[in-house]
């Protein structure tokens, strides 16, 4: 029996073909990638190909572009329903809270899955596992949903929930699959490729590893332990494609697939006509240029990133402050050179967080910037807690990665001068991941949101630029 496990992850809701960045040998190139349309294409030749096949999908798939947002992730239902995939774990999923998670999740034609996510009395909030019976082979799959939740998230996503990193919870669901007739057991995480990676060191008896979150494109599998992991990049760009062989309902031969979405998939119509139903309201957003820029703007840098930079300018700009905190997100697709639409910057930012001020000492700047450096590069992986580096205006950050947590920071310029521990700075940010609520005081919520500033910003500076001094500097 030849049984296809295809899989995508980190959709965040983009729905239609976007920018995407690529690199060749003179650096940073932008194509145009993915789109439900070309997904539900190239899957359909699979399954006509091979009916054994299987469609894994590994989270942040409900958030992340205004459409879903406004709709609270429903208008995206009618779309996976049609795509007929087989299990979905969360991330950003939980962002409109665990009532509207569990709505959703009843309107779906599969299960979410999440074996280490716990309402209040104990009990398991969404359904574990999931076994699958193809030409006789039964496919155990376990789902764990991110474990940061209801740590660094915020605060309304986990009301009443516990997430763990399920580690202590797979040798059990292992064994009950296996005691099922599982022939293989798939993983299917949201954890991040570096926790996937630890947890698979110490857990035996997983075959394969759908892993999820940290954004990792990986053209073939690595083997962990046994199993063998992937990870398919972001926002739909590629699909994953395992061709496995069995022999006797054991694995045989196993190939593997990263196909990049782009214009030499075939499109399925029908796929097309859900999407731009969807679409259609927000054409003039889509279309309609707010400013330009000469240069791409994205955030998939660890450690700076072009598009936050705007983001910083304008809430930096609407609170007339020097120094500006944002979350290093990983979400949000590309802005090419050419014209920034209000769409990017709903891309940017689609929840459109209000925009506060907060009065920090140096000494608390200090002590927060290693905080998170801490949670991004910490030496276990299973402690690192969050994107990608915090995004920061008007400081620059000199910085040594591998130093022990709290020593990474050399030194820390504002204005050109040292930062002075002992004094206080108005500071400007969106979100409780910008700035947390245990940092500063006289914390004070502005009357403009995200992108309304955004917007304000590029009518008075339409060409904008993102400058080239670099905030965080590895020396």
């Amino acid at each position: 029996m030849k049984l296809n496990i295809l899989f995508i992850n980190d959709v965040h809701g983009y729905l239609a073909p976007h920018a995407e960045l690529f690199y060749d040998e003179s650096g940073e190139v932008v194509e145009t990638v993915g789109g439900y349309a070309h997904i539900a294409g190239l899957v359909e030749d699979i399954r006509i190909k091979n009916p054994n096949t299987l469609l894994f999908d590994g989270g942040d798939t409900l958030h992340g572009t205004k459409p879903l947002v406004d709709s609270k992730g429903e208008a995206i239902i009618p779309i996976l329903n049609a795509l007929n995939l087989d299990a979905l774990v969360g991330h950003w999923d939980f962002g409109y809270g665990p009532e509207q998670l569990q709505k959703l999740n009843k309107a779906l034609n599969f299960p979410i899955l999440g074996c280490n996510v716990f309402a209040e009395n104990g009990s398991n909030f969404l359904q574990p596992t999931a076994l699958f019976d193809k030409g006789g082979v039964k496919i155990g799959v376990i789902g764990i949903c991110a474990m940061i939740v209801d740590k660094v998230m915020p605060e309304k996503m986990s009301k009443g929930l516990k997430f763990t990193s399920g580690i202590d919870e797979l040798p059990k669901y292992i064994k009950q699959l296996k005691r099922d007739g599982a022939n293989i057991i798939v993983l299917l995480s949201h954890n991040g490729f570096p926790q996937d990676v630890e947890l698979l060191k110490k857990v035996e008896g997983i075959d394969i590893c759908l892993s999820a979150h940290t954004h990792n494109r990986l053209y073939s599998p690595i083997e962990v332990n046994g199993a063998r992991i992937v990870q398919c990049g972001c926002h739909g760009a590629f699909v994953g494609n395992f061709s496995i062989d069995f022999e006797e309902n054991k694995i045989k031969n196993c190939d593997y697939e990263l196909i990049k979405v782009d214009n030499t998939v075939s499109k399925s119509t029908e796929m097309d006509t859900l999407v731009q139903k969807v679409l259609k309201p927000y054409k003039e957003i889509r279309t309609i240029a707010l400013g330009h820029t000469k240069e791409v703007l994205h955030r998939y840098n660890t450690t700076n990133s072009t598009m936050d930079n705007l983001l910083l300018k304008a809430i930096a700009k609407a609170t007339n402050t020097d120094i500006s905190f944002s979350n290093g997100w990983r979400y949000g697709a590309p802005i090419a050179i050419g014209k920034i639409t209000e769409n990017d910057l709903y891309n940017i930012a689609p929840m459109n967080p209000p925009i506060s001020t907060v009065e920090l000492t140096g000494k608390e700047i200090k002590e927060m910037l290693e905080e998170n450096l801490e949670r991004t590069f910490c030496s276990n992986p299973l402690k690192q807690m969050g994107g990608y580096v915090k995004r920061v205006l008007g400081l620059q950050i000199n910085m040594r990665i591998e130093n022990p947590k709290e020593h990474r920071i050399q030194e820390i310029y504002y204005k050109g001068s040292h930062l002075e521990l002992d004094k206080t700075y108005k500071v400007s940010f969106v979100t409780m991941q910008g700035v947390a609520k245990k940092y500063g005081k006289n914390r004070k919520k502005h009357n403009q949101k995200a992108v309304e500033a955004m917007k304000a910003f590029l009518k008075e500076n339409p060409e904008f630029t993102p400058g080239t001094i670099k905030v965080f500097r590895l020396v």
